[in-house]
């Protein structure tokens, strides 16, 4: 279940950077901060760094407090669990719809922007034309912030690094 929550909230985020009228945006690459406190206040931080290309591939990679690879290509996610060995191979069943999404945002004001994916609300707040954070709360009603770092947009980003082989020693889990 926890999986498929980080994958559907990952698979939205990629979304909703083609929500945003920053036309010619071909690549992506961040570093980010991930904020998610629950209805009692508790906070985690997680934090690491995205690539995000045109072609649909996406690549977050969690550097605390876990190391964690989460690659989105096409309709399949794999998380890479490298401390405990293991990949977790999903099938995602939403397609995303770029051109709806941009139709979809809406303008709040100056730097704010609003839309609705998978029956949650989203904001986005854009900074320098870039975009600079992005709020939603999650199924179980957590509230999630994702901050943006050291933003590059339309950079050279190497196909390779969206490539995964689990190595032969790890536990392999198909959903």
């Amino acid at each position: 279940m926890v999986y498929k929550i980080l994958i559907l909230c990952l698979v939205s985020v990629y979304s909703l950077f083609a929500s945003i009228n920053l036309d010619k945006i071909t690549s992506f690459r961040a570093s980010f901060s991930q904020t998610i406190m629950n209805d009692t206040n508790k906070t985690i931080v997680y934090a690491g760094d995205v690539f995000i290309k045109e072609s649909g591939k996406v690549l977050w990679k969690y550097k605390t407090p876990v190391i964690k690879n989460v690659y989105l290509i096409d309709n399949i996610a794999i998380v890479d669990e490298p401390e405990l060995e293991q990949a977790i191979y999903t099938t995602l069943e939403n397609s995303i719809d770029i051109l709806n999404l941009l139709k979809e945002a809406k303008k709040v004001n100056e730097d704010t922007y609003k839309t609705n994916l998978y029956n949650k609300e989203y904001i986005i707040i854009i900074k320098n034309d870039k975009i600079y954070s992005l709020s939603y709360k999650d199924e179980l009603d957590n509230k999630i912030v994702i901050v943006f770092h050291e933003i590059e947009q339309n950079v050279e980003i190497n196909d390779s690094i969206f490539n995964f082989l689990a190595p032969s020693y790890y536990d392999i889990i198909k959903k």
